[in-house]
C-alpha cells in the first residue's frame, strides 16, 4: 500500500502519485471503490490520449452502476494499466496499488488535497 501522505487526492475521488520520474499515477480512492462496490469492468484511455483535469477520462462499472473516472491534472497518458483490463477487481482489493493510468507533462495539480484535506472533505459528506 502507498504512503497516503505522500498522495495527494481529487473530490471526485481520485488519487495522484508523483512517481519522481517525471510521470504521475493516477487511480480510485479507497473511499470510491467501496462506494462503487464490486467492480466488474474497467474502461481506460490509450496511450497518448490528452486528459485534462476535472475532465472524464475513462470508466468503471460495478455490480451497482457505471461510473465516470475523471482526471485529477491535466497531461498525457504515458501508460495504462492492462492488469485492470482483465482483473479490475484489483481496485476493490488494494485501490492505493492500482493506479488505472500514468500521464506525463502533468499540470493543473492546484486542486488538488492532501490526505488531511481529502479526510475532511470526505467527512463533512462532500
Amino acid at each position: 500500500m502507498a504512503n497516503l501522505e505522500q498522495l495527494k487526492f481529487a473530490k471526485s475521488h481520485e488519487w495522484v502519485a508523483d512517481n519522481g520520474d517525471g510521470t504521475f499515477s493516477i487511480g480510485l480512492t479507497d473511499y470510491a471503490q467501496k462506494e462503487l462496490g464490486d467492480l466488474v469492468f474497467v474502461n481506460l484511455p490509450a496511450v497518448g490520449d490528452d486528459v485534462t483535469a476535472g475532465e472524464v477520462f475513462g470508466d468503471v462499472e460495478s455490480v451497482k452502476a457505471v461510473s465516470d473516472v475523471f482526471s485529477p491534472v491535466s497531461g498525457v497518458v504515458a501508460e495504462v494499466n492492462e492488469e485492470l483490463l482483465d482483473a479490475p477487481q484489483l481496485i476493490n482489493e488494494a485501490p492505493y496499488s492500482a493506479w488505472m493510468i500514468r500521464v506525463e507533462n502533468v499540470g493543473d495539480t492546484e486542486e488538488l488535497l492532501t490526505v488531511a484535506e481529502y479526510d475532511a472533505f470526505i467527512a463533512q459528506g462532500e
